[in-house]
């Protein structure tokens, strides 16, 4: 098993910072991942999977553990559903497109989100009115202490918007080395509702009768339209989570800036689009040498080349900080910053 030491990972996350570890290593399997662990070079882990929802700003002087797991396997299925297990080194749009062949439906919203699977439950990942929750049957964990493994039911995974237990009290106690998911076979329940769904399936000549590969090229391409590509421009897709509000924040949010968007989720809570937020903050476009804010999508910060991490934490701080004295609302990040 190779082990490389002082090894730039710069290809191996999405916003193409270069920075070190002090020790890189690939799992490919169980077993490999636990030999790794017992026999680790370093007394800190750090696990590494698609590398596309997180920001380094500087270098990991840890033993860094690359989850490279594959296979998607059949466990069950019935007339109307199929219960699937998925190695957390798959990756996510991968998957979508291989249901996509099988015809299995419910990840069709979830089309080019970036990463592998075993980061989807960290995240609860979303887009266009669905998560991962929605589908989501257990995973199975390698506990880092004691190398014992568990399987989690979803009540377990404490699951939230863009939320889980992996990022909050179970955050660091875990590895996840597969999923597992239960998706529709015939008839399909579609999710056109959300977004620009409809307006692109009109477009398509697909809006009459449309099918989970209908929908999925409409997600794409909106996304493609909407979201720089990571190959081509380091990006970690949306950097800040949609902010939730109570009603009377939301009351005298609304009073001052009544065209502004939002989406009622209870009596009491609401939610505000990130992206609008910034855009009418005057960001949009914004750039200070290679750290900026996209041209075409506000909630994307991007490297236009040779931006550390630092600098793109400032870009990120810097957004906050005037949304903050503008809407007297305060962003969280929904990427993980080290």
């Amino acid at each position: 098993m190779n082990i490389s030491k002082n090894i730039s990972i710069k290809s191996h996350n999405s916003f193409g910072i270069d920075v070190s570890a002090a020790y890189f290593s690939e799992s490919h399997h169980l077993e490999d991942l636990k030999h790794l662990l017992l026999n680790r070079c370093h007394p800190d882990i750090f696990i590494l999977s698609g590398g596309s929802n997180l920001l380094l700003t500087k270098d990991l002087n840890a033993h860094v553990i690359k989850i490279c797991h594959k296979g998607i396997h059949l466990v069950s299925e019935t007339e109307n559903e199929v219960v699937l297990d998925v190695a957390a080194g798959e990756n996510w749009h991968d998957l979508v497109l291989w249901c996509l062949e099988h015809d299995y439906g419910g990840l069709e919203n979830l089309s080019l989100i970036p990463g592998c699977v075993g980061s989807a439950p960290i995240q609860n990942i979303g887009a266009y009115g669905v998560e991962l929750k929605d589908v989501f049957v257990s995973c199975e964990v390698l506990e880092i202490k004691t190398l014992k493994t568990q399987t989690l039911l979803a009540e377990a995974c404490e699951f939230d918007y863009r939320s889980s237990v992996f990022k909050t009290r179970a955050k660091g106690k875990y590895i996840i080395y597969n999923v597992r998911v239960c998706l529709s076979k015939q008839p399909h329940v579609l999710q056109t509702q959300y977004g620009d769904i409809q307006r692109v399936l009109k477009e398509n000549n697909t809006d009459k009768n449309p099918t989970i590969k209908d929908v999925s090229d409409a997600v794409i391409s909106i996304r493609k339209s909407k979201l720089p590509d990571p190959k081509i421009l380091g990006n970690s897709g949306s950097f800040f989570k949609n902010p939730t509000v109570g009603k009377d924040i939301f009351n005298a949010f609304h009073s001052k800036w009544p065209e502004a968007p939002f989406y009622k989720i209870t009596e009491d809570q609401y939610k505000i689009p990130a992206g609008w937020l910034i855009e009418q903050s005057g960001l949009k476009g914004y750039r200070e040498n290679d750290a900026g804010i996209h041209e075409k999508q506000a909630l994307v910060i991007v490297n236009y080349g040779n931006a550390s991490g630092k600098q793109l934490l400032a870009m990120a701080q810097k957004v906050i900080q005037t949304v903050k004295e503008k809407f007297a609302i305060h962003l969280e990040p929904e990427v993980n910053i080290i």
